[in-house]
């Protein structure tokens, strides 16, 4: 039957069939005959209705009962989880609120799973809706709340809490460590609250999914906790989870938008959770421990150092199975030379960091143990705050014992002082004045695939001497379609694959075929250099407009020399076998059949350009797609930091003209 509503209690005793008997919850066991019998309690929760897997995805509810009965108010377990199934959980979820008095009858007995957990009745009660039956009174003492159509939720004052109930809560964030994996195979959020009332309280949250653990950034963050038991853990008050518990937090900071963060996709926030949250911030943003923000810039890290960083994400790698480096920058130079772990360039997800490792703006932490579950799911171009990072002066393999150290950055293992790391939602108000800091850099942003501080080393004339390859050690040449570009060499020698060309030893010349993988910079307006021979002096041309360019000066020691236009594009090249970042610089202008000074001028050169790259890189398209390429590759050494470094540099090669 459905469930039915009276005015007041009395209707409610005056409801209940003679045949039934009213029994208590505490007498309740797994071994009751629930026939004839009856129970009266008042709602304490209410959950959504959820399909259950378990009985082929018919809808349940779970609610919370707690008996009131004053002959019982020292006896133990008198509340019941209380488990409705079917059109009984939609009307029952319809028609009670947290408050109302219900009376239950023809219900069955189960074992309660959650038992351990909530430390509830051991017992909990199922209706099926059969032949059930349910009355419902509404509660004269309305919740607080915003207005009757809100969810009622009552939330105790930390100095209020009592042992052994379960309560809702409010609380600024004092203390937090990121979720880490406990006994079992729950992972485990500890956090320390606090509110108006000064107390301070400890909760423990224990869940298998780590999207469902609260979403914490900073101290001074605004929590709201459903349905936690309270327990007295070494004289303190403390806080753990039970079943249908649910989290929500807010950014701390006064005046920012009240938005709540949390995995739910169904959940209550009214005008009352505005309020609430904003009394909380205006108290907390009084208090001495809020100030207490270990967050610092690169700019001011000093050796030795524990402390937090909130900076962005440019590119990572796996260096073993218990480490990952994250390359990271927050737009502040270090004072200190920063060390440069060195990865394969394959190995490496995200975009080039020279210019900036150049700049010391680029931080190199290493990730250990258990956070490596949340690095590897990191993208590059996210916003990170590590907490509790180390700085440490070390030195690199291959530095003498005499050069100076550099600084590292190392995030230990294990939760030690909220030790661990997190993604920053990219709208997160703190990240406002961090963004206009990275936007001082948005030059060096527009050029880090292909940089000038690179090109200063990089550009080089292509070696005159041809090295052949030997017969047996030339890759076969397989018939794979016509080529959108022609060699204009006169080098009589086989072709090569990538992973040949890679394992060669420089100087080099050779052939290759490949498709366009990707290309940077990707607004070729980008692509135009000014570049002075003299004093290898490169300057980044950033208009895109039908007008002439003021024409820069070098000055050199032979006096002043007018900086000639270039054309510059890093390709990365893949075929069958490997990928390959080559440099078009020196042969580009007869690549396009385009010049360089005449392109700064012209829309129609620079959208004649733009039409060529997409021809060989058509807009989202698959590798399989694009057309193959004859080219001839110099494959050369330059220094770089003091070590030989390999390049590659597309040259005598020009696309094929209607």
């Amino acid at each position: 039957m459905p469930v039915q509503k009276v005015k007041d209690s009395s209707d409610l005793d005056a409801k209940v069939p003679s045949h039934l008997q009213r029994t208590s919850i505490t007498s309740l066991t797994i071994t009751s005959e629930p026939s004839h019998r009856c129970v009266k309690a008042r709602v304490v929760h209410i959950g959504p209705v959820i399909s259950c897997a378990q009985k082929d995805g018919i809808e349940m509810l779970r609610a919370e009962l707690k008996e009131e009965d004053p002959l019982q108010r020292t006896a133990e377990h008198t509340s019941i989880n209380v488990i409705f199934f079917g059109t009984l959980a939609k009307d029952f979820s319809q028609s009670a609120r947290q408050g109302d008095v219900v009376l239950l009858a023809d219900f069955t007995i189960k074992k309660s799973p959650s038992f351990l957990r909530d430390k509830l009745h051991p017992c909990q009660l199922e209706m099926d809706g059969k032949d059930d039956c349910v009355y419902v009174c509404p509660s004269a003492k309305p919740s607080h709340g915003p207005s009757s159509s809100e969810a009622k939720y009552t939330y105790v004052p930390l100095n209020n809490l009592k042992p052994k109930t379960v309560v809702n809560v409010y609380g600024v964030v004092t203390f937090f460590k990121q979720p880490f994996p406990s006994k079992g195979s729950d992972y485990c959020s500890t956090l320390k609250i606090t509110d108006q009332s000064d107390v301070k309280v400890g909760c423990n949250i224990f869940s298998k999914k780590l999207e469902d653990h609260p979403v914490i950034f900073r101290v001074g963050d605004i929590i709201r906790l459903h349905r936690f038991k309270t327990e007295m853990f070494r004289d303190s008050m403390s806080l753990l989870n039970t079943y249908g518990w649910s989290t929500v937090t807010f950014d701390g900071t006064i005046d920012s938008p009240v938005v709540p963060h949390t995995s739910r996709k169904l959940f209550h926030f009214g005008e009352s959770d505005i309020r609430t949250v904003q009394e909380l911030r205006q108290w907390a943003a009084n208090q001495s421990w809020i100030s207490n923000d270990l967050t610092v810039s690169l700019s001011s890290v000093k050796p030795g150092m524990y402390f937090d960083l909130t900076c962005q994400l440019l590119a990572k790698a796996v260096m073993d199975s218990r480490c990952i480096l994250l390359k990271v920058w927050d737009g502040t130079k270090c004072q200190h030379p920063l060390l440069n772990v060195a990865v394969a360039s394959d190995a490496l997800e995200g975009e080039s960091t020279v210019a900036k490792d150049r700049m010391n703006l680029t931080a190199n932490v290493l990730v250990y143990d258990n956070h490596l579950e949340v690095a590897r799911d990191l993208k590059p171009g996210t916003f990170l705050c590590f907490y509790n990072l180390h700085a440490l002066l070390q030195r690199a393999p291959d530095q003498l014992p005499d050069q100076l150290e550099h600084l590292s950055f190392h995030l230990h293992g294990g939760t030690s002082y909220g030790r661990g790391l997190r993604s920053l939602p990219a709208e997160s108000p703190a990240l406002q004045s961090f963004k206009s800091v990275l936007e001082k850099h948005v030059d060096l942003d527009e050029y880090d695939e292909v940089n000038d501080g690179t090109l200063l080393e990089i550009w080089y004339t292509p070696p005159e001497a041809v090295v052949l390859p030997n017969d047996d050690e030339t890759d076969a040449e397989a018939d794979t379609g016509p080529s959108y570009t022609v060699r204009t060499c006169e080098h009589n020698m086989r072709r090569l694959t990538l992973a040949r060309v890679k394992r060669s030893t420089s100087p080099l010349l050779c052939h290759v075929r490949a498709r366009v993988k990707k290309y940077n910079p990707q607004q070729l307006y980008q692509c135009l250099k000014l570049f002075c021979s003299n004093c290898k002096t490169i300057l980044s041309v950033k208009a895109r407009v039908k007008k002439t360019v003021h024409r820069c000066l070098c000055h050199t020691a032979l006096g002043v020399q007018l900086m000639q236009y270039r054309l510059l594009i890093q390709f990365e090249l893949e075929d069958q076998t490997d990928t390959l970042e080559a440099l078009l610089w020196e042969n580009a202008e007869r690549f396009f059949h385009v010049s360089a000074v005449d392109a700064s001028g012209s829309q129609d050169l620079q959208d004649k350009i733009q039409t060529i790259m997409d021809t060989i890189q058509p807009p989202d398209s698959s590798l399989e797609e694009r057309p193959w390429l004859d080219l001839c590759v110099s494959v050369y050494t330059v220094k770089d930091n003091d070590r030989n470094r390999v390049c590659y540099q597309i040259t005598n090669t020009e696309i094929k003209e209607e």
